[in-house]
């Protein structure tokens, strides 16, 4: 992916710092917004990732990029016994946090400050790691997925949630459509940082899916990489696993 996809161009803070500075500035908006923008469509996607994972009955997963931690929480209706979610934005976390208490889950999910392309946790950690819509925001896409590789154990899964664009013609000009328009308009309206969501709809349209994701993740070490195009191919699972 190009680093030159910032959310704030011009910056001095580099793409990591920017992350951090957009998602904690847009963290009380998240929820709702993402609501809007989505369609709601991005709950049935999460739904299908928790059930990939759920099949291998895993005892401890990894959510990164938790953000307010919409995934971990839905990872209670795994077996699992705990469930740690890592963020770089101190206020996505701090929404995560309080949502895990008002469903007293804090017993189960562990919500952490820290980098994706810096794990805090030893090699061969745990069954399952999972990503929605964050690799995209990784500074260094191939870094961050060496990673999830280092802490996964062997035979674990890794399964990763991303935009991708719709290969049918009619489909995609719909997608484009719906990107540069409505997309930045709700967020342009109710979001007090217009260029956070117009990075947003950027980040999406530049990413490597389909394919090209799938022999990045070979080429990092995964095997058995598959992608499973998701509501007309607006976004894709990709699942893969460790050696």
């Amino acid at each position: 992916m190009s680093k030159n996809i910032t959310p704030y161009k011009g910056s001095n803070l580099s793409k990591k710092d920017q992350i951090i500075k957009m998602f904690d500035g847009i963290s009380r908006e998240y929820d709702k917004l993402n609501r809007v923008i989505s369609l709601g469509i991005d709950i049935i996607w999460r739904k299908k990732v928790v059930q990939i994972v759920k099949k291998l009955n895993p005892e401890n997963i990894l959510d990164i990029a938790t953000g307010t931690g919409d995934l971990a929480i839905n990872f209670s209706k795994t077996n699992a016994k705990k469930i740690i979610g890592i963020d770089i934005s101190r206020g996505m976390l701090e929404i995560g946090r309080k949502k895990i208490t008002s469903m007293n889950l804090k017993d189960s999910i562990e919500m952490i400050v820290a980098d994706s392309e810096n794990i805090p946790f030893n090699n061969n950690s745990f069954d399952a790691v999972t990503v929605a819509f964050g690799v995209r925001n990784f500074e260094n896409l191939e870094k961050g997925l060496s990673e999830i590789l280092r802490v996964l154990k062997p035979n674990g899964i890794c399964v990763i949630l991303e935009t991708s664009i719709p290969k049918n013609y009619f489909f995609k000009q719909l997608y484009f459509l719906y990107t540069k328009l409505f997309l930045n308009l709700v967020g342009n309206f109710f979001s007090k940082d217009k260029k956070a969501y117009n990075y947003l709809s950027d980040s999406a349209a530049k990413f490597p899916y389909g394919k090209k994701f799938n022999n990045i993740l070979r080429k990092i070490g995964f095997i058995e990489v598959r992608d499973f195009p998701q509501t007309f191919g607006a976004a894709t699972i990709y699942t893969a696993k460790k050696n």
